[in-house]
Parts: structure tokens; C-alpha cells; sequence
């Protein structure tokens, strides 16, 4: 078994039994520690925006992953998306979404680096993970310049590749030889990605496994403001 088969045949179920594993494991022993660590109320400057323009760019590149890679190819066809205006919808949301990740990934990293405040308040893994997941962002969006190419050359198969890799992980049947020769920067991105799984249970990440979607449909609250005589 050599590296390329580890990589892409191993590591990726390590990562994900990591991931499950770990959060369980943390949610069960250090409840107090689940939580997002919000550093807001030390400093509001440039947050609400990054914050923002962040959190909308990892739900839009987990979605757009998801529904990409996982959705199974006979249904984009059944739908009448080609596989080239599929390619091209994924170059297209990738973009953006993973340009909104790298500048308000970026503006939160250098707050939390800079802000004495927020620097004395943070932990060293808040700004390491952040700065992974800018770091995977950035690879990601470079390969839209490889992508765009293959896509002049009315070339899918790299798309389809990928697809069928991260299925065959899903199933439980890897075929890491799937992305045997594909361009580096591809399996670059992949490594990167997954490790975030690997490193998820011990970073503030694990506040999505609680993410609030009931604000979403509570009823509006009623704020009074306080009268003096």
C-alpha cells in the first residue's frame, strides 16, 4: 500500500471516525466546553460583517459539496443539467462562496491575532483551525483556474472523478485509484478538507452540532425599554 492509497483510502475514515468518535466523546466528558466562544462582546469592530460574510460562505461550500459530490450523477441528468453546466454551476458557487469564506475567515483571523482583547481571550486552536479553514478555502478556489480549463476542453471527467471517489467512500468501497494522476492541487485540497473532520472534536467547531435552527422559527420578543423618573 503506498502513500496515494493511505491518503485517500485510510485517512479519510479516520478522519470521519475521529469527527463522530471525538465530538461524542467531548459532548459526554467537557459539556461546558461546547460552546462557540463568541468574542464579540470584547470587540464589535469589522465582526458582525465577517462573521457574517463567513458563516454564508462554509453553509454555501458545505451545501454546494454536498449536493455536487454526493447527489447521484443519474439525477442531475434526470433533472436536464449536463455535466457541463453542472461543472459549470460548481465553478461558478464555488467562487463565490469560497471567496466569502477566504475575506471574512481572514478578517476574523487578523482580529483575533491583533485585538489585545480578543488575542487574550483566545486559545491557540480558535486561531489555528480558523486559519486551516482559510488556508483549505484559498486551495479550494485555486482550483477553479484548473477547472475553468478543463471546462474550455469540454472536460468533465475530473468532476466525475472526484464524485465517484467521495461516493465510494460513502459506501464503504474506497477507490482511491480514482484520483490517481489527477492534478495536484485537487488532492491538495481533499487532504485538507478532510483533516478538518480529523481536527473538529477538539476546536470550538462543535458548536454546529448545536446550531439554533428553532430562532429561526420562535415567536418575535418583545423588548421593553427601561423608564427613569
Amino acid at each position: 500500500m503506498d502513500l496515494h492509497q493511505i491518503v485517500f483510502g485510510v485517512y479519510p475514515y479516520l478522519c470521519l471516525a475521529t469527527f463522530a468518535l471525538g465530538s461524542w466523546i467531548r459532548f459526554d466528558n467537557e459539556q461546558y466546553t461546547w460552546k462557540s466562544d463568541s468574542s464579540q462582546l470584547l470587540s464589535k469592530k469589522y465582526m458582525r460583517f465577517a462573521s457574517n460574510v463567513f458563516h454564508l460562505g462554509i453553509l454555501g461550500i458545505f451545501g454546494g459539496h454536498f449536493a455536487g459530490l454526493l447527489m447521484p450523477h443519474a439525477l442531475f441528468q434526470a433533472m436536464g443539467i449536463s455535466d457541463l453546466a453542472h461543472q459549470g454551476i460548481a465553478i461558478v458557487a464555488g467562487g463565490v462562496f469560497g471567496l466569502m469564506v477566504i475575506v471574512g475567515g481572514v478578517i476574523l483571523w487578523l482580529r483575533r491575532m491583533f485585538n489585545k482583547r480578543v488575542r487574550a481571550s483566545s486559545r491557540w486552536m480558535d486561531i489555528n483551525i480558523l486559519g486551516w479553514l482559510i488556508m483549505t478555502a484559498t486551495v479550494g478556489f485555486s482550483t477553479i483556474l484548473w477547472s475553468i480549463g478543463h471546462a474550455d476542453r469540454g472536460d468533465v471527467t475530473v468532476m466525475l472523478r472526484l464524485a465517484e471517489w467521495v461516493q465510494s467512500v460513502v459506501v464503504l468501497q474506497p477507490n482511491p485509484e480514482l484520483l490517481r494522476g489527477l492534478d495536484p492541487v485537487y488532492k491538495l485540497h481533499i487532504f485538507l478538507g478532510l483533516s478538518v473532520f480529523l481536527f473538529f472534536p477538539f476546536t470550538r467547531l462543535v458548536h454546529i452540532w448545536s446550531a439554533p435552527f428553532g430562532y429561526l422559527f420562535r415567536a418575535h420578543q418583545i423588548v421593553r425599554a427601561k423608564r427613569t423618573a
